[in-house]
């Protein structure tokens, strides 16, 4: 979005305008060193924002600066949003939390969960519970991702045609189709597992509303909130950073990047947007669902949303599965679509308690934290975002520069 700006001194909202330098400079020398081609990064206080910086490339080839109107594919940053989408459903009275997800999408009747066996011939016992919507919303459905390597559904997932990009030509209707003919990983609601639930939900939105995914987000959250550079093609294709990966000499390399119009529509991981938009959709949420006059969600609904959802008060080390994470899991639970902190201390990392958020396989990451009235918002393009991990660097670097 053009215009982006500091909106106030940081001294005026709490910070330490020497303590901030900290950040960009850690960042740049990341830059430098070539762990990142160019970064943005984006802290708001209490409505304002207070600081706001870019450096390095979003073409290394082409010679091209991050600017602040640059625009980043945000993977898994895309959950938030769809999982916000099912909840103005729900809002409506249109669909319950505890609905079997076969009530929408009758793919899902009968499922059957893993038990032994390779790939190709495994046994499977019919699930005792079905998937209901707040499995999806909370990644306890027995779905999983193909790029784990650790189960043989997992394998069986890639078999399927999950590996890498997604079967060329298939849309949303049909990847669904596929994922619920496979073997759930474990019983509904019995464990956590990070998957495509979320992709799941992006088409349960199509059948429930009558309305493709990018039409009803759009109406839903991008036109009221004035995101206007966000969706599943870029806004402006000269202003999209150019993906990395990270070559076998460990340098950058550029990844060709996918159809500009994909036949996928993938609430999970599939939408692109910039600094400024992402800015005003995690002020909505800071806010109880509203901003700038424009109301997505009722307070309440926010409020359940961003609450630690895991059965028992569980944190996501002791009732999920051993993935990947930049930071540790201790202490921080899952709500309806973003991770929650409720133990501060236990996940050793500086953060507040009811802090909420997630990131994207790109090195993107963003949190709201309620306690300090902030709003974190950091965008690369390096994927994966294991290589190069950003997140607990970013958050000790953040919170280190609070004051007052």
């Amino acid at each position: 979005m053009s215009g982006l700006s500091v909106t106030c001194p940081p001294e005026k909202v709490g910070f330490d305008s020497g303590r901030l330098a900290r950040i960009d400079r850690f960042f740049a020398a990341g830059t430098e060193a070539g762990r990142w081609p160019g970064w943005q990064l984006l802290i708001s206080r209490r409505g304002e924002i207070a600081h706001l910086s870019a450096h390095g490339s979003r073409d290394l080839a082409a010679g091209l600066p991050v600017e602040q109107d640059t625009l980043f594919r945000i993977y898994s940053m895309s959950k938030p949003v769809t999982s916000v989408a099912v909840m103005t459903l729900y809002e409506e009275g249109r669909l319950l939390l505890t609905d079997p997800v076969a009530t929408y999408l009758p793919e899902f009747a009968d499922m059957r969960v893993y038990e032994s066996g390779p790939a190709a011939a495994p046994a499977t016992r019919p699930a005792a519970e079905p998937i209901r919507v707040w499995h999806l919303l909370t990644h306890t459905a027995g779905l999983t991702y193909e790029f784990y390597r650790q189960s043989v559904v997992d394998e069986m997932y890639r078999a399927a045609g999950f590996d890498g990009p997604y079967p060329a030509g298939l849309d949303l209707a049909a990847c669904v189709e596929r994922w619920a003919a496979l073997p759930l990983l474990f019983e509904p609601g019995s464990q956590w597992n990070y998957s495509v639930a979320t992709d799941v939900l992006g088409r349960l939105i199509e059948v429930v509303s009558g309305r493709p995914l990018d039409r009803f987000l759009a109406e839903r959250i991008f036109e009221p909130l004035g995101m206007r550079e966000t969706g599943f093609e870029p806004a402006d294709p000269a202003r999209l950073a150019t993906l990395y990966g990270q070559g076998p000499d460990g340098r950058l390399v550029p990844i060709p990047p996918p159809p500009s119009r994909p036949a996928l529509l993938s609430g999970g991981h599939g939408l692109i947007s910039s600094a400024g938009d992402y800015h005003r959709f995690t002020q909505m949420l800071l806010r109880g669902g509203e901003f700038e006059g424009a109301r997505v969600l009722g307070s309440r609904t926010v409020a359940y949303m961003t609450r630690n959802h895991l059965p028992g008060g569980a944190d996501l080390e002791e009732f999920g599965r051993r993935v990947f994470s930049e930071v540790s899991n201790g202490g921080s639970g899952f709500g309806l679509g973003f991770a929650v902190v409720q133990d501060a201390a236990k996940q050793k990392d500086l953060s507040s308690e009811g802090e909420y958020g997630w990131g994207g396989a790109a090195g993107t990451a963003f949190w709201v934290d309620p306690a300090e009235e902030l709003t974190v918002i950091f965008l690369s393009q390096c994927i994966p975002s294991s290589v190069q991990p950003v997140f607990g660097q970013l958050r000790q670097l953040v919170y280190q520069a609070l004051v007052d």
